[in-house]
């Protein structure tokens, strides 16, 4: 039988201060040496792939909560908004006066004022009082055109509590979801393509290697993971996570970085008794 597995990466296979434990890396790759393919399923995109996290080895990439899906070294998905989607979307959040930047590719690429009025958030996200939007981001440019064609999602601070329904009103046909590090706290709303998920793009993958057949594994912490925890046979939310998140999976695991995601591996025989 097919085995897969499918990995978050934001507190779960690195905790919310960039840093991958060796036993995460370790279990990833003993678990493909034994035959399990092994994805990441993330918010992030190619250019927010640091190479530590290439240098673990997976079988391909679900990016950009599932606007981008590469199998090995083909791509089976790459979908942005279109040009007039996301100038629509730009403008909005400008009038709104929030903080945001735009999620590609080729890097991220904030509003003026992000810098500033999203410190606070991105401090949150972090649990860093001191940490920098540069150095939290460095994929982050600014400056730029903020008009492009290359855009699969869009991410701005929370600045009061009925945002993100303002931004369901004037954007009814896209995905709108919800951010915020440890604990899935109400921190970053963002914008996503319409009629696209986490668990969208996993059916995609399970369609390659084994279909019903296929054993599979989610392994997330926040609320963009749920999509593909209802799809996955087996689910796991990892310690960070949130109410939510952990009422919708199978396990509960420890935080990443108390070696959660190794000790997940080996409950659910995914690597062998001795490791993690």
């Amino acid at each position: 039988m097919e085995k897969l597995i499918f990995l978050d990466i934001d507190g779960t296979l690195v905790d919310y201060h960039n840093q991958l434990p060796d036993s995460a890396a370790e279990a990833v790759r003993e678990a493909r040496g034994r035959g399990t393919r092994v994805y990441l399923c993330t918010g992030r995109l190619l250019d927010e792939l640091n190479d530590e996290i290439v240098a673990v080895g997976f079988d391909g990439l679900i990016g950009g909560n599932g606007t981008y899906i590469k199998d090995g070294s083909e791509v089976l998905l790459d979908r942005s908004f279109s040009a007039q989607q996301e100038r629509e979307i730009v403008d909005w959040l400008q009038s709104e006066g929030l903080a945001f930047y735009l999620e590609t590719n080729d890097g991220l690429f904030a509003s003026p004022d992000f810098e500033t009025e999203a410190l606070a958030a991105v401090r949150a996200y972090h649990g860093d009082p001191d940490i920098t939007v540069r150095e939290a981001f460095p994929s982050l440019r600014f400056g730029e055109n903020l008009y492009r064609d290359d855009v699969k999602k869009i991410s701005y601070a929370l600045k009061d509590a009925g945002v993100r329904e303002r931004a369901k009103a004037a954007f009814p046909g896209l995905k709108h979801g919800m951010w915020g590090g440890d604990g899935d706290r109400p921190l970053f709303g963002d914008i996503g393509v319409e009629g696209i998920d986490k668990g969208t793009a996993v059916r995609m993958i399970t369609g390659r290697h084994g279909g019903p057949e296929a054993k599979t594994f989610a392994f997330g912490d926040a609320t963009p993971d749920i999509p593909m925890f209802a799809v996955c046979d087996v689910s796991v939310a990892m310690g960070g996570g949130g109410p939510e998140v952990k009422e919708a999976a199978t396990i509960t695991a420890p935080r990443v970085e108390e070696d959660g995601l190794a000790h997940a591996f080996r409950e659910l025989g995914l690597t062998g008794p001795g490791k993690g």
